[in-house]
């Protein structure tokens, strides 16, 4: 059944690359496609183009089929072309013409605009639920072994002193950032573009605040012709958020499989936990944090590859839209598996207290020894030249107290402000709004939506 279709038969060819694979994507959009319907009959018995007992005896099937997507016992059949003519044909199998009615007032195109808007919204939510928890683990972390050293590096070289508590914590306040990040693309994700049909707006009476309302959004798309420029453009800043929580999850294991090489020795992990070699048997392979990095890489090519799709598209709906969603849809199980393993392996890291002791170590402490030597009257210059002689000279002997105290160091890792930044992104993000608007549309069924 296709919701377009006349008195032809399309093309088997057409349809195949046509619909690509629309079926099993659409599956992820399914509650939501329902949820939105629930909303939109509302507001349809509201300007009386539904009556009231179509209305109950709608909402009630709809209610039903939302409970069986959940349960895992709903699909889109061959020769459907979508998520939305699945269930309007289900409707009008279960209930005859009455069915047919649904899809009055909207378009396919603000149809699968407002399932994605849906979906991105819950999806941003579920990835911020995945990153608290990495982040209080990082946090703790730092806190735990923040008088452990280790050294710092510029250009691969030995730098200066740095420590546990800074490396952690730096990847915790990383994801502070990336929070700003995904807190924006949720505000620009919650907004209704129901109601703007094939992207000009219809000649019914619509409602839209009402629907804005009942779905919980915080306003509307206000423009027809911007909805409908909105996808694509949503799709796009999401994953620049989504690619910005990747690039602190790439950054982190890199580090981690420098680290615990057997050149670094600063951290190790369980047995369990690492892969060997089929030849060779002392070998303790980082593979989960490679493999983060390849995914997290690949995640942050998504936002360029939307944004080739979309750069020279005119206003106005295109087919090309469609190819966003094969990459778009499946990344956020993507990020969020990422984000869980790495929380799981950071658990069971093993932090090498004595890393730095190793003589090879010891230039480390080269700027503290001039800076010392400042401190004791001499200028920093003079300080810095002889030093280096020192250096040059093998006459170099290492002060190994450091005594770093400003806001962000060593000594004062300001962790308690890094938490506090994340409560307040957090604080910002209510859902409360969300959460009460779809329970009223669809009962206990929203506990367990998804």
């Amino acid at each position: 059944m296709k919701l377009w279709q006349k008195d032809f038969e399309i093309s088997k060819e057409i349809e195949k690359f046509t619909i690509g694979k629309d079926r099993e994507l659409d599956l992820l959009l399914a509650t939501h496609d329902v949820t939105g319907t629930l909303a939109h009959i509302q507001m349809l018995e509201s300007i009386g183009l539904l009556e009231a007992k179509e209305l109950e005896i709608l909402s009630t099937e709809l209610r039903k089929i939302h409970q069986e997507i959940v349960e895992g016992n709903f699909e889109i059949e061959e020769g459907i072309e979508d998520v939305h003519s699945q269930v309007e044909l289900m409707l009008t199998r279960r209930l005859g013409d009455m069915g047919k009615k649904i899809h009055s007032g909207r378009s396919r195109n603000d149809q699968v605009l407002l399932d994605l808007k849906l979906f991105t919204r819950t999806q941003i939510r579920e990835v911020i639920e995945y990153i608290q928890p990495l982040f209080e683990q990082l946090l703790s972390l730092s806190q735990e072994h923040k008088d452990v050293l280790i050294p710092g590096y510029t250009h691969y070289q030995v730098a200066m002193p740095s420590s546990f508590g800074l490396w952690f914590g730096a990847y915790a306040e990383s994801l502070v950032d990336d929070m700003h990040m995904l807190h924006a693309a949720f505000k620009i994700t919650n907004k209704n573009p129901l109601g703007s049909a094939a992207g000009y707006g219809s000649s019914f009476p619509l409602n839209r605040q009402m629907t804005t309302d009942l779905l919980g959004f915080d306003a509307l798309n206000y423009n027809v012709v911007y909805a409908q420029m909105g996808r694509g453009k949503t799709e796009r800043v999401t994953a620049e958020a989504i690619s910005s929580v990747a690039a602190t999850l790439s950054k982190l294991a890199q580090d981690v499989c420098l680290y615990i090489s057997q050149n670094f020795g600063f951290i190790s992990f369980p047995n369990h936990l690492t892969t060997g070699s089929s030849i060779m048997p002392h070998k303790k392979n980082p593979d989960v944090f490679e493999l983060i990095r390849a995914k997290c890489n690949k995640i942050m090519a998504l936002p360029t590859e939307i944004a080739l799709i979309t750069a020279n598209l005119a206003s106005g709906y295109h087919r090309d839209l469609q190819m966003i969603k094969e990459s778009f849809l499946p990344v956020f199980e993507d990020i969020k598996s990422c984000l869980a393993i790495a929380k799981y392996m950071l658990e069971n890291i093993i932090v090498n207290k004595g890393a730095i002791e190793e003589e090879r170590y010891k230039y480390v402490f080269s700027v503290e020894v001039v800076n010392n030597l400042v401190l004791e009257g001499t200028s920093f210059r003079d300080a810095y030249k002889q030093i280096g002689v020192d250096i040059e000279s093998g006459n170099f002997e290492p002060s190994t107290t450091v005594n770093h105290t400003h806001e962000g160091s060593i000594g004062n890792l300001c962790n308690d402000q890094i938490k506090g930044l994340m409560d307040e992104i957090l604080g910002q993000l209510s859902f409360d709004k969300i959460d009460q608007a779809l329970e009223k549309l669809l009962g206990t069924a929203v506990l367990t939506e998804k």
